[in-house]
């Protein structure tokens, strides 16, 4: 292992001399700094300006003044998804899919307001995020430093002077590439002191780290073996370029598109003319005369022994916007579910293609890890369906149970039956704190487990390729 160090000692010395490598890993590491300081304070703000609007809707709906309870049902509510502490790193899908929720009655809105940075604010490394810089940028920074670490020795044909001198060609290999190994982890650094700043749970923060460590060392390794397997810095370099081609650009677009072919995804327009037609069987909740709602009256005047809904001691137009917004809310539930089934399906089939390259791994891995994948994105759009129909259906009850239904049906009409029909503000206390939270970090690291197989094969495949190419390097004839 002394050996080894020497060599790596060695190669660092050949980069200090070598204006283009040094030049080359100052500017990644700079650019790598530089969009881990624009991500975090661009998602740190981005948190604390949910945070205080979602304490702010909450306010704004309990403190509303006396009124008719379905006025409130449409009054609505907001919903925000706070960012998680990893999304600094790894947004993942949060700045394409929307993070604000309006919810009201009878409705189902979409997510809205996706933070696509402002450049302005957040500078041109917004788009760049630390985890598209390691998983994309940093293997090609590896690949320009390191593509001749043992090529270089073939052609100058000190590979044999360094093997007849007692170094053997294992030896020779492991120093290259603990050598571009340390390089990796300077790098690596900002990463770590990110985790170390964003995530308080050491478990899943560890766990992060970890899956970058591995990609960035298997990105070691495949540089390292090629180099060794090349008679040639320049066959060395072709091939490595075409290989960052094919497993971080190529093969990541094709197996989306394939994907996205073989599961369409239905539109949103197509869903919503769907869900139009579907409805078509639900009586109008508005209209408690509707025939639709002919059986809930007859069962109700059974139950209560009255023959007119005037006698009944609930409101009945209270009961038929309960009954309507249960029914309605089944159907929009059956599209959305629907719907998140499709996109669940294709996610699942991107992730099972992680075997074809480390890149689509990582990336399916560490969204899963910071808790922005789209997994995460789908439970929020339902939590926040749950809140809309638990405040709806609340204030329904409020409508059935505080008020006359003379007085609901005359309101209009008349003075004091609008005035009896305003109830209390403490009503609106129905509505429950929403504070959306990833998955707990137990959850988030079993899901991590085939991503971490698939990239641990990758280790093992080029750790035996460059000790195969060690091995010949004593026997390469330089003429």
């Amino acid at each position: 292992m002394k050996t080894a160090i020497t060599i790596a000692a060695q190669e660092w010395r050949y980069w200090s001399r070598t204006k283009l490598a040094s030049a080359v890993a100052l500017l990644a590491f700079i650019l790598i700094c530089t969009s881990v300081f624009a991500t975090f304070s661009q998602v740190a703000k981005e948190k604390d300006t949910r945070e205080t609007l979602q304490i702010k809707a909450e306010e704004t709906f309990r403190d509303q003044p006396a009124r008719h309870p379905h006025r409130m049902v449409h009054y609505g509510h907001y919903v925000f998804r706070t960012p998680t502490s990893l999304a600094a790193l790894d947004p993942g899908v949060d700045p394409f899919t929307g993070t604000v929720m309006f919810l009201e009655g009878h409705r189902q809105n979409s997510a809205t307001f996706s933070p696509s940075y402002d450049g302005a604010q957040a500078g041109p490394f917004s788009r760049l995020t630390p985890a598209l810089t390691y998983q994309l940028l940093l293997p090609l920074v590896l690949i320009v430093m390191g593509f001749g670490v043992v090529a270089r020795e073939r052609e100058a044909a000190t590979d044999r002077q360094l093997v007849t001198s007692g170094i053997s060609p294992i030896s020779i290999w492991l120093g290259k590439t603990l050598a571009l190994g340390s390089v990796a982890f300077l790098l690596l650094l900002p990463m770590l002191a990110g985790v170390a700043l964003s995530e308080s749970n050491w478990s899943i923060g560890l766990g992060f780290f970890a899956l970058y460590f591995f990609y960035v060392l298997v990105w070691v390794l495949i540089i390292t073996a090629v180099s060794t397997w090349s008679q040639r810095t320049s066959v060395s370099l072709l091939i490595l370029l075409s290989i960052w081609l094919i497993l971080c650009v190529l093969l990541p677009r094709l197996v989306a598109g394939a994907a996205a072919t073989a599961i369409p995804d239905t539109s949103q327009i197509e869903t919503d003319m769907d869900v139009i037609m579907a409805l078509r069987s639900v009586g109008d909740g508005h209209n408690s005369r509707d025939p639709a709602f002919d059986r809930l009256k007859a069962n109700l005047l059974q139950e209560y022994g009255v023959k007119r809904v005037e006698d009944l001691p609930i409101n009945f137009r209270g009961a038929v916007a309960q009954a309507a917004e249960a029914d309605l809310t089944a159907i929009l539930n059956e599209y959305a579910d629907k719907r998140i089934a499709g996109q669940r399906v294709q996610t699942q089939l991107v992730k099972s293609y992680e075997f074809v390259s480390p890149f689509i791994a990582l990336q399916s891995a560490s969204m899963v890890a910071a808790g922005t994948d789209a997994r995460t994105h789908h439970r929020f759009l339902r939590e926040a369906e749950a809140v809309r129909f638990q405040f709806v259906q609340d204030l329904n009850k409020v409508h059935e149970h505080k008020m006359a239904y003379v007085d609901d049906i005359n309101r209009n009409r008349d003075t004091d039956a609008a005035r009896r029909t305003r109830v209390d503000s403490e009503n609106w206390r129905v509505l429950r704190d929403f504070r959306f939270n990833a998955d707990p970090a137990d959850t988030r690291l079993e899901r991590l487990f085939s991503s971490y197989a698939v990239i641990l094969i990758w280790l093992m495949v080029f750790a035996i390729a460059g000790l195969l190419g060690a091995r010949r390097l004593p026997e390469v004839n330089h003429g």
